[in-house]
């Protein structure tokens, strides 16, 4: 199959992703949020219908229709204790200035008032197409050539994130490029310990081999820090076609390598063993996908970065997605929230943080 045939293949409607009713527990006060919404959105009539969107495990995702017009609210997770990683006006405005640039969702409104659903939030347009999560969809299968053609137009598409000039842009006070790994590496750290539910024996080795072996600075540019296939919205009549990347919450100004090594640590090879197999967020194993060190090596070739230190990047990414996971974690062990999807995260920040150390025995990706 040609690469032009490829870009033919319609996604129907239903494999495309779609919202649910709202979890018990995570319901917006519409008796609010109706008022307000008209409020902003004077000519838009009928019925206020709210669903949401299942798969966040994080900020909350929700569709929000009047009558004909559907948006996209996003707010914070009922329950957390880690205020500084739902910044929701520092969300918003990163799609206020990055929208016109680069494929986002546009923002359209930006509460701060917590009487409305008590927390601030923002919505957003809502941009249609596939969301490529674990599996592919039931029923819809990718030719080899199309497969390979969607994994460089994901590594691609992050190469081009990290050309973005961020001071033209206007997010030039958005972080501190300045210290950067150092602060990460010892951030991330104290995050574990602030998030704790049992001893993983794992941590305390990991962690002292990331303060000994930090490569120097590898330069700035804007990041989005969490950067894999179901953070973004594919084209159902071209699913190589990326139409927008998602969640923002933590972009920053930051060595690019940590959000390469982000995405390598997302991406499971086919014959990686048994227990990467299982923490696999996405459909990576598909035949013709680029392999992990096919990836870094096409990224290195758009942008000319060394990639001499990867081996740190991927391994501090698997440290962070393993906090990230134990912070959620937490939550639910705590009660703070009562997702049965979270029930088993303990043992994937368990997983990860093997895998992680593991990684430091070897030579390359």
């Amino acid at each position: 199959m040609s690469a032009e045939a490829t870009k033919n293949i319609p996604i129907a409607e239903e494999l495309q992703d779609s919202t649910k009713a709202v979890r018990q527990g995570e319901e917006l006060d519409l008796t609010r949020l109706e008022p307000y919404l008209r409020s902003h959105f004077p000519d838009l009539g009928g019925e206020l219908v709210v669903k949401q969107f299942p798969s966040g495990h994080s900020n909350l995702t929700y569709s929000v229709a009047l009558g004909e017009k559907e948006m996209v609210l996003r707010r914070p997770p009922f329950g957390s204790k880690v205020k500084s990683a739902h910044d929701m006006g520092r969300e918003y405005n990163v799609l206020l200035k990055l929208h016109l640039a680069y494929p986002t969702p546009k923002p359209l409104l930006y509460c701060t008032d917590d009487s409305v659903l008590g927390a601030p939030f923002y919505v957003m347009e809502r941009v249609r197409g596939l969301i490529l999560r674990r599996n592919l969809p039931a029923g819809l299968a990718l030719p080899h050539e199309t497969a390979r053609k969607l994994s460089e137009s994901f590594i691609d598409n992050l190469a081009a994130l990290h050309g973005l000039d961020y001071t033209a842009l206007g997010l030039g006070e958005l972080g501190k490029p300045q210290g950067y790994l150092e602060r990460q590496v010892r951030g991330w750290t104290e995050r574990y310990q602030g998030s704790k539910t049992h001893d993983l024996p794992e941590v305390e080795p990991l962690s002292a081999w990331l303060r000994e072996n930090m490569p120097s600075h590898s330069g700035a540019t804007l990041i989005h820090n969490d950067y894999k296939y179901d953070n973004m919205v594919l084209d159902p009549t071209d699913i190589t076609r990326i139409k927008a990347v998602l969640d923002w919450e933590m972009c920053t100004l930051g060595d690019p390598l940590t959000d390469l090594g982000t995405a390598l640590a997302y991406w499971i090879d086919p014959d990686d063993p048994p227990e990467m197999q299982m923490v696999r967020w996405g459909p990576t194993i598909v035949p013709g996908m680029l392999r992990r060190a096919e990836m870094a090596q096409r990224y290195a070739d758009k942008n000319g970065r060394d990639l001499s230190d990867i081996v740190f990047y991927y391994v501090f990414a698997m440290f962070k997605v393993a906090v990230i996971i134990q912070q959620i974690y937490y939550r639910y062990f705590h009660g703070l929230t009562k997702d049965e999807r979270f029930a088993s995260l303990g043992e994937v920040a368990k997983t990860l943080m093997r895998v992680g150390l593991s990684a430091t025995k070897r030579a390359g990706l």
